[in-house]
């Protein structure tokens, strides 16, 4: 795909160059999964491609840096203190959207939100965030009990496929007594309480 200079000054090469610098090779396979799976989806469901192809290279571009820059920036810009009771998972995607903004020169306000909402999800969400939220946890690299069924759904219905996505989150970071972010809780309540509600 080639990029048409909208939504940032670099070819889709050189951005691939630029998010390969800052992560693992398995950081990175996984960043190409995502962005494969995005496009799809976008296609499916009439979303820019090119949007999503620029929001998934750069939605883990943050994920390897180490916790002290996080801290750091969360510190500085003015982010709710309550952050740095979090960790990596969750200032990945909030805070990394910053760095991808700094760094990179990517503005685009739709393409950040995406970044900042890939873990968490959110009670609003554009289409391009429910895109990115499930082609994360889809992509072709990803193997857990469940993935199978998401991918199958993800074909039919995207949002309830955040659904599926959002609760199976949940129950995961249940099982392991992880503390929640309560913006996952937001979308938990909205995504998957409330459909629950208005079926009945």
């Amino acid at each position: 795909m080639d990029f048409s200079g909208k939504y940032t000054s670099l070819k889709r090469e050189e951005l691939m160059q630029e998010v390969q610098m800052h992560m693992s090779e398995r950081r990175f396979q996984h960043v190409l999964g995502v962005e494969e799976t995005a496009i799809a989806l976008a296609a499916k469901y009439g979303a820019s491609e090119e949007k999503a192809s620029i929001a998934a290279l750069t939605h883990d571009y943050a994920k390897e840096r180490p916790d002290e820059e996080f801290e750091m920036i969360i510190l500085r810009d003015g982010y709710d203190q309550d952050l740095l009771n979090y960790g990596n998972a969750i200032w990945h995607g909030l805070v990394g959207a910053s760095m991808v903004q700094r760094e990179l020169g990517i503005e685009d306000e739709e393409i950040l939100e995406a970044i900042r909402l890939h873990t968490t999800g959110a009670a609003k969400m554009s289409l391009l965030d429910k895109i990115i939220y499930v082609a994360d946890y889809i992509e072709p690299g990803r193997n857990f009990p469940g993935v199978n069924e998401a991918r199958e759904l993800a074909l039919v219905d995207l949002d309830e496929t955040v659904a599926y996505e959002t609760k199976h989150t949940l129950l995961h970071l249940i099982e392991k007594e992880q503390k929640i972010y309560p913006k996952t809780i937001e979308t938990y309540n909205y995504w998957v309480a409330r459909k629950a509600t208005l079926r009945n």
